[in-house]
């Protein structure tokens, strides 16, 4: 039986580039050492926010490397590394998850693929995971993400079913659904397969409900935030867990607003002096000299005041 990733918080990881599109290396170092730093538990490379989709195989594998290796050298051995390794056919999916643990991932992230969605039927759905989880080297987690695979969104039942697989170990909600998380934490233990709330603004709720912690976008801004957070509640200071809850809840609704990646990355480029807001087509990028002209921007100063005391 395969290892389940450790609770925590976890962040799926921007990737910066170049003016030329090229991979910005010290920027992409000083934004994995600064998150390390910050207490994740663990990168996702090549999640939603890493752009995964706009990467050559050799990019995906040499972004894993960077990751890992940035993070050996600088004595974070402890800090995981996870692979989104999704694509579009069962074969590349299988090539990619060996490539993930050949380049220094524990565990790879796989999405459903999403180019034939009225062929992906629960059953062929079930099918693909478990042939991926099938061959996959390393431990799998199942990546439910609606808005990225054409509106599929795999029910708990389904999730249920895969959860049984000896080398699926957990999963990603992003579809928001705290049912869906309970019934799933009623169902398994967090040592044999994680629940991770997907968003920042589920976090609290998520823990409330047994998941393991979180995956989520925002700790890319705002990492050590998350980290209080997920402390004060193993602390049992719920009520103090919640206000800052709160402040999440209007940050993820920001970042959205805000540009989504572009925004991520405009907003870490422009606080945290690394990196530039540059993303690869037909992602557009956000112009940081203009994030204050945004009515959602004045949150974010709010929270990265936060994060900067402590």
């Amino acid at each position: 039986m395969s290892s389940a990733p450790l609770p925590g918080i976890y962040v799926p990881a921007v990737l910066f580039f170049t003016k030329d599109e090229e991979f910005d290396t010290p920027a992409i170092q000083s934004h994995v050492l600064r998150l390390a730093h910050g207490g994740v538990t663990g990168i996702v490379v090549q999640g939603s926010n890493g752009e995964a989709q706009h990467l050559s195989h050799e990019e995906r594998k040499a972004a894993i490397q960077l990751t890992r290796k940035t993070l050996d050298d600088n004595g974070f051995q402890n800090v995981l590394v996870i692979a989104g390794t999704g694509a579009q056919s069962t074969r590349e999916t299988k090539k990619l998850c060996i490539d993930a643990r050949d380049a220094g991932a524990s565990h790879v992230l796989v999405l459903t693929p999403s180019t034939w969605p009225p062929q992906m039927s629960v059953e062929n759905i079930i099918r693909f995971h478990r042939e991926v989880a099938d061959a996959s080297p390393i431990p799998v987690m199942i990546y439910n993400f609606p808005t990225v695979t054409a509106g599929q969104d795999l029910d708990s039942d389904t999730i249920s079913v895969l959860a049984q697989h000896p080398n699926i170990v957990g999963t990603k909600l992003s579809c928001g659904n705290m049912g869906k998380l309970h019934r799933l934490t009623t169902r398994f233990s967090p040592s044999e397969f994680a629940v991770y709330a997907g968003r920042s603004d589920l976090l609290t709720q998520g823990l409330l409900s047994g998941s393991a912690g979180t995956i989520a976008a925002l700790v890319n801004i705002v990492p050590k935030l998350h980290v209080k957070l997920f402390k004060l509640y193993q602390n049992g200071e719920v009520r103090e867990a919640m206000a800052l809850q709160g402040k999440f809840a209007h940050a993820d609704w920001a970042i959205g607003k805000i540009g989504g990646i572009g925004g991520i990355k405009a907003i870490v480029s422009k606080n945290f002096d690394y990196g530039s807001p540059i993303v690869r087509g037909p992602l557009k990028t956000v112009d940081t000299e203009r994030l204050h002209e945004n009515e959602h921007y004045k949150i974010m100063d709010e929270i990265i005041a936060l994060e900067k005391v402590l």
